[in-house]
């Protein structure tokens, strides 16, 4: 509860947008860690930054899946400890296929060649679990070697019997993928479920272990 505590404190303070890279030689300088946040299109991506941060427009969602296709950057504290990156969604139907080789591209350049990057958190609709194209991106991560968390959002909208099958699949999927980290986080942005535990996460991710003792 200690560590809830002092991580709130950290994510109650200063939390500002600060660009949208569209391009890697658009990057700030890599002066402080990095969390990344990536999955489907309306997975819950802005609804759980929202939420971790306790603000209700820091990160809005896009109108049409698969259309922003820039690394978007907030930073937390004063002076800042963290930055957040939204990662553009990999929902494409609706995108041509010069727009998914683009993000393809800014992708694995970004996960390759950041220094900063300390987690990549990977969510996961617990209304439809693993899909094919989160399977591809969670290989991208393995081979890019960049630890990541799975999180499932919308926990909320689905039975428990249901969401204890699906944590189970996507659990089981997990031990598979030599950078996944083993424990699930499940959350609703809208409830407020497992938010607190996933910010403990976030900052001991970023700054240590230790940063919340």
């Amino acid at each position: 509860m200690r560590r809830e505590k002092k991580a709130a404190r950290l994510f109650s303070g200063r939390v500002d947008f600060l660009l949208s890279a569209p391009q890697l030689k658009f990057l700030p300088e890599p002066t402080v860690p990095e969390i990344a946040f990536c999955g489907r299109s309306n997975v819950g991506k802005s609804s759980l930054l929202n939420a971790l941060t306790g603000r209700k427009s820091i990160a809005r969602a896009s109108v049409t899946p698969g259309r922003t296709q820039e690394l978007n950057y907030f930073e937390i504290g004063e002076p800042t400890q963290i930055r957040l990156v939204d990662m553009p969604g990999y929902g494409f139907a609706k995108a041509p296929v010069s727009v998914v080789d683009k993000w393809k591209k800014l992708v694995r350049s970004y996960l390759r060649g950041r220094q900063v990057l300390a987690r990549n958190l990977v969510l996961v609709d617990s209304r439809h679990g693993l899909k094919q194209v989160d399977l591809d991106m969670m290989k991208m991560l393995d081979e890019a070697a960049v630890g990541y968390r799975i999180v499932l959002t919308k926990t909320d909208k689905i039975k428990a019997s249901y969401l204890e099958r699906v944590a189970g699949e996507v659990a089981d999927e997990a031990r598979k993928h030599p950078a996944a980290y083993p424990e699930l986080h499940l959350t609703s942005s809208e409830k407020g479920m497992g938010i607190d535990a996933l910010r403990v996460a976030v900052v001991q991710d970023a700054l240590g272990i230790n940063a919340l003792d």
